[in-house]
């Protein structure tokens, strides 16, 4: 049986590599892992913006007959533009791509998948605009 928040997190990257709004703003840059800076360079022509599927949480919420699972995730924007003009785009677009049509999990059942906010942030190097996406979910294991 497969861990309902790591087939979430699948679903969400799958979701958001072909949503075609999102990847005009930024390409095939959507990551778990963010490789090396010339890395990115090299394979997409550009660093900037991309997005990460950050941290999360996992809570066993069970019930009789019923194993539930209430999930919490982030989604983080990271962008280079002067202000948050471009992060705030991106991640609009990301709303929008996790939000319709629903979510589907392989091999658990997702409950309910919602937006409940974004952060805007200015990070400590004075350079970087980062968005943070927090998303809730609520799974059952069969």
């Amino acid at each position: 049986m497969t861990s309902p928040s790591l087939e979430l997190q699948g679903a969400i990257v799958a979701r958001l590599r072909t949503a075609a709004a999102l990847a005009d703003l930024v390409g095939a840059r959507v990551y778990d892992a963010v490789p090396p800076e010339s890395e990115r360079i090299s394979k997409t022509g550009a660093a900037w913006p991309y997005v990460t599927v950050g941290e999360g949480d996992e809570t066993s919420d069970d019930v009789d007959c019923v194993d539930g699972f209430e999930i919490s995730l982030d989604v983080d924007v990271w962008s280079r533009a002067t202000g948050f003009p471009q992060a705030k785009q991106i991640s609009d677009e990301i709303r929008r791509a996790l939000k319709s049509p629903e979510l589907v999990l392989p091999q658990n059942v997702l409950v309910y998948f919602r937006h409940r906010q974004t952060r805007f942030l200015r990070d400590p190097d004075g350079l970087t605009s980062h968005a943070v996406m927090t998303f809730e979910a609520f799974a059952e294991q069969p």
